[in-house]
């Protein structure tokens, strides 16, 4: 089954860290735009991270920025979200995705090649920071 799954996700207290996983099935992720996207109760979905599958490239939102970060394990099939730090605010259902035109509102220059057959969203990973 062609698919993105996402894990890793939980109850964490104010400071504390989590590594969300986003594992491909059925296709290379080492040739797609990865981006992590949120969405918290109320609020519209946010661009928090995306990968260029061009080179090495990074972007960040900026309430993220030093505090959380994006990783490639090609090995793996994997794209993964390290948070540091996290906060109350960061408490949202997290999700990867390799859909090209997502990522260009809020990272434009975070690009790829396009291939409509491997743009997919996971379902999510709930991350709830509370003490």
């Amino acid at each position: 089954q062609v698919q993105l799954v996402e894990s890793g996700g939980g109850l964490v207290q104010p400071g504390g860290s989590l590594r969300l996983s986003c594992v491909a099935s059925g296709f290379s992720l080492e040739d797609s735009v990865v981006g992590w996207f949120r969405q918290a109760p109320g609020k519209e979905r946010e661009g928090v991270s995306c990968a260029s599958s061009y080179d090495d490239s990074t972007y960040y939102t900026d309430s993220v920025k030093d505090r959380f970060r994006i990783i490639r394990d090609n090995a793996k099939n994997s794209v993964y979200l390290q948070m540091n730090e996290l906060q109350a605010e960061d408490t949202a259902l997290y999700f990867c995705t390799t859909e090209l035109l997502a990522m260009e509102p809020s990272f434009p220059h975070c690009t790829g090649v396009w291939d409509s057959a491997t743009e997919f969203w996971g379902k999510g990973t709930q991350v709830t920071v509370s003490s």
